[in-house]
């Protein structure tokens, strides 16, 4: 691909995501990504990134973030991020875009109640792991009493019917795999899952919730994370499920980061493994699930072995049962 071509694919890139960002209410975000778009000479720094996954949006707003540098307004963003771009470039470089949306876990739980327990988590893209334990959580559907006792209550509005749990699942097992695994007591582990967090009106709200979600996933001791690449490890994992222990491969916006040929090979790898596969995923990431496309274009379609049961809110906020 040419240098002129790349440049496109990068403002291309940068204007989709701001349009996604708009709907998602990080107005903020989307100003300054539509500002990259058009100025050549961030253009151009994003250039001397290396190709795919590096010269995301995300990364690069939080990795300005991470440093401390300013990312309300575009003009201090920008002032902000040429001056110390070799700073920036180093934390882009170096990590990766991982969040941990762990109120994911209340749109979560009312499909793993469905499944014959005990069960046995295996989590692509866990990140620090938060989500590996939902049974650590407390949950309040529709501003109900919370079923399950922990300090961290999430909370989810539902619609359409969604089948409440009574109790909080038994999990019997659990594992998980990242390209680059992060500690929930590394300080500086949860520091950056903090700088992906979106700007906005529930940011305080979403940080506080990280913050608690990471104390009580470290007083479990190390999440059990293995470095590795999702569509190679996945098998693996599952073959270390005990016996007796129903195994569940879930993932939250993790397969989004694939191409389109990796992620059909995960599908033909997971079909193929005893137990469930639950996918919380955009619409558009598993092209072949029937009536996947949400009312909400920013929601995920939640996808029981291929089978499409509802819709959640990107940060589990709600779940629509189909």
């Amino acid at each position: 691909m040419s240098e002129r071509d790349e440049a496109g694919a990068v403002r291309s890139w940068y204007t989709r995501f701001a349009d996604h960002y708009e709907a998602g209410g990080a107005d903020s975000y989307a100003r300054i990504a539509r500002a990259v778009a058009g100025d050549e000479e961030l253009v151009g720094l994003v250039l001397t990134l290396p190709g795919g996954n590096k010269r995301q949006p995300n990364l690069l707003l939080g990795a300005v973030r991470f440093l401390g540098g300013p990312v309300r307004e575009w003009a201090a963003f920008r002032a902000w991020t040429v001056e110390h771009w070799a700073a920036v470039r180093a934390v882009v470089l170096e990590r990766m875009t991982q969040t941990n949306e762990v109120r994911r876990c209340a749109a979560l739980m009312p499909v793993l109640a469905t499944l014959e327990g005990p069960l046995g988590l295996v989590e692509v893209g866990s990140s620090a792991g938060l989500c590996l334990y939902p049974d650590r959580y407390a949950y309040s559907y529709d501003g109900g009493a919370p079923v399950g006792d922990s300090p961290l209550v999430l909370e989810c509005a539902t619609s359409g019917g969604v089948p409440l749990p009574g109790r909080v699942v038994e999990v019997a097992w659990r594992a998980g795999v990242d390209l680059n695994p992060l500690d929930a007591a590394d300080e500086g582990d949860v520091r950056w899952l903090e700088a992906l967090v979106w700007p906005g009106a529930h940011e305080r709200e979403r940080r506080e919730r990280l913050r608690a979600a990471a104390s009580l996933v470290a007083a479990q001791g190390p999440a059990p994370v293995v470095a590795g690449d999702l569509v190679e490890t996945v098998a693996e994992l599952v073959g270390r499920v005990p016996s007796g222990v129903t195994p569940v491969v879930f993932g939250g916006a993790v397969l989004t980061y694939l191409p389109l040929a990796e992620r059909e090979r995960f599908a033909r790898v997971v079909r193929g493994l005893p137990g469930h596969w639950v996918s919380l995923e955009g619409w558009r990431v598993l092209p072949w699930l029937e009536g996947a496309r949400p009312a909400e274009p920013t929601h995920l379609t939640v996808a029981v072995d291929e089978r499409v049961v509802g819709w959640a809110g990107e940060h589990g906020q709600s779940l629509a049962w189909a």
